[in-house]
């Protein structure tokens, strides 16, 4: 990108308190693929106007009155235990970053954050109708999808029963892309490994998206849009995973079709 030519502004989204990690990981992100990060909280929102590319980070759970159900609170520590104890404990010693970023990634109000919820969800809205390539991260991920009528399941618990559930910063999941999928273009591998803090999944994908990432137990990693829009939403933490080219390739992609509008 000619440093004559502007700097595409992309909105990332996150939580007025806590989410310091996310935004200075994905911020970051941002600037190395040539853009210009904005940080967009409730207290302090942005029009869909002021942007040329939107993130939507990780964080608080959706809130379920949002696909019409209600909040079923669920016991979540099967993750932190069992066979990968030792590979846990090995992380917390030679990666504290990973205990850094699980102090500043809080959750507040029992895990749903309301506030959030409605400004994403117009974020969301506005950027669909004026077709703005946006990148849904873990919550993100499943908020887009919620936004466009479909569900999620609340709580993991019993779909990891013959393998334990991974919560881990480092990349330690397997995920496997779509064939031809732009997810897999972008990436440019079609077996990735990938990390995972997330407690919730995609059930019933919204119209118009089509499921291209998956565990292979078939929960759903990642998706984008059906047709040629520049949506694509992943359950892990691209912006956590710096030194892995093909983690950055995600926000160069998203800048450099941000760009394309911009320089038009």
């Amino acid at each position: 990108m000619s440093r004559l030519q502007p700097r595409p502004v992309i909105g990332v989204t996150g939580p007025d308190h806590g989410g310091l990690a996310a935004w200075w990981f994905t911020a970051l992100a941002v600037r190395r693929g040539g853009g210009k990060p904005v940080r967009i909280r409730p207290r302090k929102p942005a029009s869909i106007d002021q942007l040329d590319g939107l993130i939507l980070g990780g964080g608080a759970d959706v809130s379920p009155a949002l696909y019409g159900q209600d909040r079923h609170l669920q016991m979540r520590e099967q993750a932190n235990r069992g066979v990968f104890g030792w590979r846990r404990l090995l992380g917390d010693l030679l990666f504290p970053l990973l205990w850094v970023i699980r102090r500043v990634l809080t959750k507040k109000h029992g895990g749903i954050d309301a506030d959030r919820d409605r400004l994403e969800k117009r974020l969301i809205i506005d950027a669909l109708k004026q077709r703005l390539p946006m990148l849904g991260i873990c919550r993100g991920m499943q908020l887009i999808n919620v936004a466009m009528g479909g569900s999620l399941h609340q709580s993991l618990e019993g779909f990891y029963e013959e393998h334990p559930q991974i919560r881990s910063v480092l990349p330690r999941k397997e995920v496997l892309l779509k064939p031809g999928s732009r997810l897999e273009r972008i990436l440019g591998c079609s077996r990735c490994q990938v990390n995972a803090l997330h407690n919730q999944a995609i059930d019933r994908l919204g119209p118009g998206l089509v499921g291209v990432a998956h565990e292979p137990n078939g929960i759903l990693q990642g998706f984008e849009a059906g047709d040629r829009r520049w949506l694509v939403g992943v359950q892990w933490h691209p912006e956590y995973l710096p030194q892995y080219p093909t983690q950055c390739a995600l926000f160069h992609a998203l800048v450099r079709r941000a760009a394309q509008t911009v320089n038009a």
